[in-house]
């Protein structure tokens, strides 16, 4: 059966009411540049002051370490000139292709707010997922000042010079430096709707993990937090769309946004392909993905009802209208149905063209002959046009948010149908989790740290974030095997290990009250 064309609005799937990523293979160093510039620019997404054609590479950058050397801003710029192309290669730039012919500059690395001014947008997409993070920060606005505060160290944006530099590392230091010769169009090009984001618990959480994150800002190196953000903003986007998958199919069967949210997920921590935990890790990664065609339906249920309604309609509006639909609603939708089945119609001249467009409609009226409402019937045309291409790039998107097979993966993947994907939890990223639990609440508000042992951080992480590492106290667990809770054994072991190679637990007694997790920098405030 062939499908008619439909309209590119009406068949459009990204909504920022939803979730504002236009889901793709992302690099989570771009989605940074593209964060700091929404955060500097409340919003907007500003234009280069780049002539038409021209963009930004290597030897355009050592031009400008030639022209700051004459201004008196650096010395020994000429007499070091291939040290200061490879200090520009290593720790300055993010490069697209690189070591090959068309190596290119994507952007400076994220290691200050300001970075975004030089980047060559063509290699800096982000698909909007910077986007998703700043409607998710702006559920705190305290904490995205505190954020942008920190990351502003060092310029003053009125005078664009630098300031406190004493603070600064050199590779900081370089970027701001060279950032001094280069004009943006302050105009913006696009500004961000003030949008509430769909799962305000996960948007919180967030926030919480940032604010933590920032208890550490006069305790580690610069580029270290910095790694540590990169890592805590890629981990955000999968778990919070993973989380989406699952509850947004629910929230259209409920009519309303406030769905219990019993979403986990056992992780595998053990780094082998043939763990006793991995099929039920992969098991449950199976789920979200499997998952996926439903989330893209209840997507199209929503944004069509929107449409219908108003533009700017919450999606709260939208789910009591698919739950119980107005005559008007009902009769808009069927005129839509009506608009596709005519297209056939379309440019229709000669006899076998009349007949090969009535066996398509015959063909698309059986296909949708099971489906119960009109709302159904026009959402399995657009699914039909576009479920595909949203599987495909849903899952390329989920592998690059959680950073598949690196030190910091919330994903692991061995590359076979007998080794699947599955949840797991990269020493790095391990170590960004330890150090943010370590951190509590005072009643008064503040922050301050305090040992763990195993048990409770493996709970904590549980609790907050919904990853199983001990499924033995798990409801849907309690039948379980022995195998089972061998396996899950095997996983708690495999987290002492990981934790006492990332340097935060040291065994000193086999009693496991005395098996405890210490902060690495102990604060109170």
């Amino acid at each position: 059966m062939q499908m008619p064309i439909i309209d590119k609005e009406e068949k459009a799937f990204r909504d920022p009411y939803i979730f504002a990523s236009d889901v793709k293979a992302i690099t989570i160093d771009n989605v940074l540049v593209n964060l700091f510039m929404l955060m500097r620019n409340n919003g907007a997404r500003i234009k280069l002051m780049l002539k038409s054609g021209k963009f930004h590479d290597i030897r355009s950058l050592k031009e400008y370490f030639m022209i700051l050397e004459k201004e008196h801003c650096v010395s020994g710029y000429s007499d070091n000139q291939e040290a200061i192309e490879s200090w520009l290669r290593s720790s300055l730039v993010n490069m697209v292709y690189r070591g090959k012919a068309k190596e290119n500059v994507a952007s400076m690395r994220p290691l200050h707010l300001e970075s975004y001014r030089i980047r060559n947008i063509k290699h800096t997409k982000d698909y909007n997922s910077a986007d998703q993070l700043f409607i998710m920060l702006s559920q705190r606005p305290e904490v995205m000042k505190a954020l942008k505060d920190y990351l502003s160290i060092g310029w003053d944006n009125s005078s664009r010079k630098l300031v406190d530099n004493s603070t600064l590392d050199v590779d900081t230091a370089g970027i701001l430096h060279l950032i001094k010769l280069i004009d943006i169009d302050t105009k913006a090009s696009s500004s961000q709707i003030v949008i509430k984001p769909l799962l305000e618990k996960q948007s919180n959480l967030f926030c919480d993990d940032i604010m933590r994150l920032l208890a550490y800002q006069h305790s580690i190196p610069r580029s270290v937090f910095i790694d540590y953000l990169r890592i805590l903003v890629g981990f955000h986007l999968s778990l919070y769309f993973q989380k989406l998958i699952y509850l947004l199919p629910k929230m259209v069967k409920e009519g309303t946004v406030d769905v219990v949210d019993d979403w986990s997920q056992v992780v595998d921590l053990t780094d082998k392909l043939e763990s006793g935990v991995a099929p039920i890790a992969c098991a449950d990664m199976d789920k979200t993905f499997n998952g996926l065609i439903d989330y893209i339906k209840a997507s199209y249920s929503i944004k069509v009802m929107r449409r219908i309604v108003t533009p700017h309609a919450s999606v709260a509006t939208a789910l009591s209208m698919i739950k119980n639909p107005a005559l008007e609603i009902n009769a808009d939708i069927n005129a839509n149905l009506r608009n596709i089945f005519n297209k056939y119609y379309a440019n229709v001249k000669t006899a076998e063209e009349q007949q090969e467009a009535e066996q398509n409609v015959k063909e698309l009226q059986e296909y949708l002959q099971f489906e119960e409402t009109p709302l159904d019937k026009y959402v399995q045309c657009l699914m039909k046009v576009g479920a595909a291409y949203q599987l495909r790039y849903s899952r390329d998107f989920i592998d690059k948010a959680s950073m598949k097979n690196e030190a910091s993966a919330f994903i692991i993947d061995g590359r076979s149908r007998k080794h699947r994907r599955r949840g797991a939890i990269g020493s790095k990223l391990l170590e960004v989790l330890v150090q943010l639990l370590v951190i509590d609440q005072t009643p008064s508000g503040g922050l301050e740290s305090r040992p763990l042992s195993i048990r409770q951080l493996a709970k904590e992480i549980r609790d907050r974030y919904g990853l199983i590492i001990d499924g033995t106290d798990e409801p849907r667990f309690k039948d379980a095997d022995i195998k089972t809770h061998l396996a899950f054994k095997e996983n708690m072991n495999a987290l002492k290990n990981k934790l006492r190679q990332i340097g935060f637990y040291t065994d000193l007694s086999d009693a496991s009250s005395l098996q405890k997790i210490r902060p690495r920098y102990k604060f109170n405030h």
